[in-house]
């Protein structure tokens, strides 16, 4: 296709840096013409005002973000190789990353814009793959990712899953379910940090397992001891960390989910801690508030909320929620107990959440001192270009 073909995307005056300093998304604000009429799909160039090449994109008429950036250099299009070169660059760092351990066969293999893939998450689960997309327009590559996925890994089946509401945000037109090979079974094992779990691939939330916090989940053996509460739980990986340490003397899970509980309870049989952990259906702020009129105060908190902020307009409601939960968390600590909070809303900056700890510190009537910082495991890196996608905080406090 000659360059007069192609759809061009014109920024407005003095909206060109960000995109010359390589952040991938476009939003509507940002752009003062297209030429053409651009598909869902469409590869486009975007340009300065004044006509200077930026970067190769493509384009979604009905999306927040109208275009993702992908290729900064001119001649290189987007077309079938640049996908191939693209995918296979993530794959070998993860293989490079895990080289001699096991960890390799749970792990994320594709961080959308970390990777220079915007809209694309895969997750690898042993001999299966878990895709996901975020991105209308690089769904309909789709075919050329299976087929190089296919070449590289040769997985036993392709499972497509799709996050609540991504929809509808992006006009997605796919059904979860197999893209090819053979379906998982529904109880699929991994290892992690020298424990067996297990993964539902086809209903679990999200991929099936939060591989974001393999590194973080090891801190429990640096930190924690006494009595511990691993809250939001999930299939019980921070609390199965916690009892293989030996290091705490009861160790209680509690998730809003019935089946994620009920998944939790059969990864401590399967690592023999069945009878050293407890795991409850419950919602967590009735809980801490259950504990604390108790008295049954914690040494250790686990606080591990899902994503409470999907939106920057709910941003301030989410802030509230993460207050509450964390006062409450608080509260049900003894004094100089360690508390290991949580946050994985790409909305809420450190800096907020540090805010938030704050805000809660006061309400709680506690002091509080940061032991560590931490983000996501290395294989969810953190582009430089898109400090978005640091979206994991940690912080492991003494709460005085």
């Amino acid at each position: 296709m000659s360059a007069e073909e192609i759809s061009v995307v014109t920024l407005k005056p003095r909206h060109a840096l960000p995109f010359f300093s390589q952040h991938p998304w476009v939003f509507p604000g940002a752009i003062q013409s297209v030429s053409g009429l651009p598909e869902v799909g469409t590869a486009v160039q975007v340009r300065s005002h004044e006509g200077k090449f930026i970067a190769h994109g493509l384009f979604n008429p009905g999306s927040k973000i109208r275009v993702r950036l992908y290729s900064w250099e001119e001649d290189r299009p987007l077309n079938e190789d640049f996908w191939r070169e693209r995918l296979t660059r993530a794959i070998r760092f993860r293989e490079q990353l895990f080289a001699g351990t096991t960890d390799g066969n749970g792990c994320r293999l594709v961080f959308s814009e970390a990777d220079g893939l915007s809209g694309l998450t895969i997750d690898r689960m042993n001999d299966w793959l878990v895709l996901q997309w975020t991105s209308a327009a690089l769904q309909q590559r789709e075919q050329v990712i299976v087929e190089t996925l296919q070449a590289l890994l040769n997985p036993r089946g392709i499972v497509l899953r799709t996050e609540r509401g991504m929809k509808e945000l992006e006009s997605l037109d796919v059904n979860d379910g197999l893209l090819c090979g053979e379906l998982p079974p529904r109880s699929l094992q991994i290892e992690e940090n020298g424990l067996k779990f297990l993964a539902d691939l086809q209903a679990g939330q999200k991929t099936g397992y939060y591989f974001d916090q393999r590194q973080n989940r090891r801190l429990l053996q640096r930190y924690g001891s006494g009595r511990l509460l691993d809250l939001c739980c999930y299939t019980g990986a921070f609390a199965l960390v916690g009892a293989a340490s030996g290091r705490f003397s009861e160790v209680i899970g509690v998730d809003s989910s019935q089946p994620a509980i009920e998944l939790a309870r059969k990864n401590a049989e399967l690592n023999g801690l069945a009878q050293s952990t407890q795991f409850h259906a419950g919602d967590m702020g009735e809980f801490l508030q259950s504990q604390i009129d108790q008295q049954q105060l914690a040494d250790t908190i686990v606080l591990d909320p899902p994503k409470l902020a999907r939106t920057r307009s709910g941003l301030e409601r989410a802030a509230r929620a993460y207050v509450r939960l964390n006062r409450l968390a608080m509260q049900a600590l003894k004094p100089d107990g360690i508390l290991m909070t949580c946050s994985c809303s790409g909305h809420v900056s450190r800096t907020d959440f540090e805010q938030i700890l704050l805000r809660a510190a006061l309400e709680a009537g506690r002091q509080v001192q940061i032991l560590e910082e931490c983000g996501q495991a290395a294989d969810h890196p953190v582009s430089i270009s898109c400090l978005e996608t640091g979206y994991l905080k940690c912080f492991v406090c003494r709460v005085l």
